[in-house]
């Protein structure tokens, strides 16, 4: 930086930090939440949900994962995205108790669901940022007595095994697509498809991670997808010259 004096370097310095994002062009550091739970202690009664999984433990979400409020759910699009959660520190008074286990303790969790605005205790009314967890999620970082605890929560890579996987539904004139196990942002933003006879396709998000083309298509199935992170990854022949209505495929994944 010749030219410049020590001043003006501080100061340009001091200006990428603040400009420089998150590997998630998230902003950097933690934001206020709160945590409840709902379901059973094994996690039963969590398996669905808006993000249209089926089941999330089949498909290898297992009991981490939450319900979010509507401004965080963002009507789907947050769907596969992870977070990083920790207890907040409180004082405790008398009306108020500190329910967590431990303030260095942190979990990841993957969004699968939502919360509902009217839901007991409004705690995912708007404009709040709520995660309704899995009791064992819960069960992780406070006591189930406590009922809620305010939290800090950031984005945070989605780390999977093997590839993204595409379940086939719908019918030959109404093709659904559920698109999971999604590395890296985690969450899906646009959807492209292409076969060997036409040009890529955009699909349109019918409910959470399902996404949809209403067009006959066959032949092997390649897909464009953009994730949150503005990342972009091409998977030729994902779904393969055979498929059927049920069936499960898988490509590569984001790094």
């Amino acid at each position: 930086m010749s030219g410049l004096t020590r001043v003006e370097v501080t100061f340009v310095m001091f200006v990428a930090t603040l400009v420089i994002p998150s590997v998630l062009g998230m902003p950097v550091g933690w934001r206020d939440a709160h945590i409840t739970y709902y379901g059973s202690p094994n996690g039963g009664g969590t398996q669905g949900g808006a993000c249209a999984y089926q089941n999330t433990f089949s498909l290898g979400y297992g009991a981490m994962t939450a319900a979010l409020s509507s401004p965080l759910f963002e009507g789907g699009a947050a769907c596969g995205a992870c977070y990083q959660l920790q207890c907040k520190r409180v004082q405790e008074t008398r009306t108020v108790k500190n329910w967590c286990w431990s303030y260095s303790r942190t979990i990841t969790i993957t969004a699968t669901n939502l919360c509902p605005p009217g839901s007991a205790g409004a705690w995912c009314d708007p404009p709040r940022h709520h995660f309704d967890l899995t009791m064992p999620a819960f069960l992780t970082l406070a006591r189930r007595e406590g009922g809620v605890a305010p939290v800090l929560y950031r984005r945070v890579k989605c780390v999977k095994r093997g590839g993204i996987r595409f379940t086939i539904g719908g019918n030959p004139w109404f093709l659904m697509i559920l698109i999971h196990n999604v590395a890296g942002a985690g969450d899906v933003r646009a959807v492209r498809i292409k076969t060997p006879s036409t040009d890529w396709i955009p699909m349109y998000r019918n409910w959470g991670a399902l996404w949809t083309v209403q067009r006959k298509l066959s032949g092997p199935l390649s897909f464009q997808i953009t994730a949150g992170d503005r990342r972009q990854i091409t998977i030729n022949s994902a779904v393969g010259n055979a498929w059927k209505f049920g069936q499960t495929w898988e490509g590569h994944n984001f790094r």
